[in-house]
């Protein structure tokens, strides 16, 4: 039979993976079990054909399926330093970290909990006694569905199991939704592409575009009773009116902003103004 004392230690102060000594940056899974995070990158880096199949790790695909652990330090923990020489006893049940808000020590006699959304660490009873839909630690509002139980027995991870399956499953349906209609939209706007856009000239109207960069409308009306028809190509008089008057604002205003310079002709000196001698100042041209 297996020493229930040894397996939790095992469980809680080694890396599911590696089977190391765990330390920071600690990760879990969505099945509850602690891992060291260059464990975990190690294992998806290795792409080898003789990588050996590892049932710890069997179910994460990427590092998005782990999250780092926001893990609160026991003070009662004098760590490894101690226990150097020998000559003291090594309490297995001293954790290295405990509940923040009960101060439970995580030494696996407790159940502690870890929050999918910020990774923070909880002993079960703590979020029973204090019932919120906020962290207790950060803040960051959280649901059922995101609190994992950390090592828990065999219920506890065929439950975590379901939710992971559900949870993957529709981030799938999600991704194949988004897929289709960036698709749709795309066809939608070649389409409209293709698709020659109405006649301009249904009204019987018709635009010039003049030298002057206006544009000239020519209007086309059907013949009248009394037999009077207008000659199609007239343009009508008060729109030759308009862009002779905008030519000449235009040539009025270009000129204004010429005499600005001293090259303009406004600004040079006549033979009597100058002076017999050769200057080099502005005003001499």
């Amino acid at each position: 039979q297996v020493d229930k004392n040894a397996e939790l230690v095992a469980r809680w102060n080694y890396c599911a993976l590696s089977q190391e000594k765990l330390c920071r940056p600690i990760v879990a899974c969505e099945l509850g079990r602690l891992y060291n995070k260059d464990a975990v990158i190690e294992f998806l880096l290795d792409k080898s054909a003789d990588k050996t199949p590892m049932e710890a790790a069997s179910h994460i695909k990427s590092i998005k399926n782990v999250t780092e652990l926001n893990l609160a330090d026991n003070p009662a923990w004098s760590g490894d330093k101690e226990s150097i020489k020998g000559d003291k006893y090594d309490d297995l049940q001293s954790a290295r970290f405990i509940c923040p808000v009960v101060g439970l020590e995580m030494n696996g006699r407790h159940r502690f909990c870890f929050l999918r959304n910020c990774g923070c660490v909880f002993s079960e009873r703590a979020l029973k006694e204090i019932k919120s839909e906020v962290c207790h630690k950060c803040g960051v509002p959280f649901q059922e569905e995101d609190v994992i139980v950390l090592n828990g027995n065999k219920e506890d991870v065929e439950v975590l199991k379901k939710r992971m399956e559900a949870r993957r499953l529709k981030s799938k349906l999600e991704k194949k939704s988004k897929k289709c209609k960036s698709a749709e939209s795309a066809s939608r706007q070649d389409t409209a592409e293709d698709c020659p856009g109405p006649s301009k000239a249904k009204n019987g109207k018709d635009c010039i575009s003049s030298s002057s960069g206006e544009k000239r409308q020519i209007i086309f009306t059907k013949s009248s009773d009394n037999g009077n028809s207008s000659v199609p190509g007239k343009v009508n008089k008060a729109s030759s009116t308009t862009t002779k008057r905008s030519i000449a604002d235009s040539e009025e205003k270009s000129e204004a902003y010429k005499s600005i310079f001293t090259s303009h002709s406004s600004a040079k000196r006549s033979k009597e103004e100058c002076s017999n001698w050769v200057t080099h100042t502005a005003y001499y041209f």
